[in-house]
């Protein structure tokens, strides 16, 4: 495991089932999006670019840490607001 991985590992996650924090507004829209930043820039790896070119997304261990409304903020394909409290992410250290 890298650092990071165990980093991260130290952390937990609580869902909140049903009531996900992010979603994206329009799947259709990411099949247009040709550099699908998303998929690569966020930090827990909650997004995947599919074979079909569609993005999906999995906010079970979102960090909160925003790279996705600031990457995808030009097209406003996503609903992002705050988990409800104590949900989301639990950080160990800090």
């Amino acid at each position: 495991m890298s650092k990071i991985e165990e980093k991260l590992f130290q952390d937990r996650y609580r869902v909140d089932s049903g009531r996900p924090h992010i979603k994206i507004k329009d799947p259709d829209h990411c099949t247009e999006c040709l550099e699908k930043q998303c998929t690569v820039c966020c930090p827990a790896g909650c997004y995947t670019r599919e074979t079909s070119g569609k993005v999906t997304l999995v906010t079970d261990g979102c960090l909160e840490c925003g790279t996705c409304r600031i990457i995808c903020q030009d097209s406003g394909n996503l609903e992002w607001e705050w988990p409800r409290g104590g949900f989301g992410i639990l950080f160990k250290f800090g």
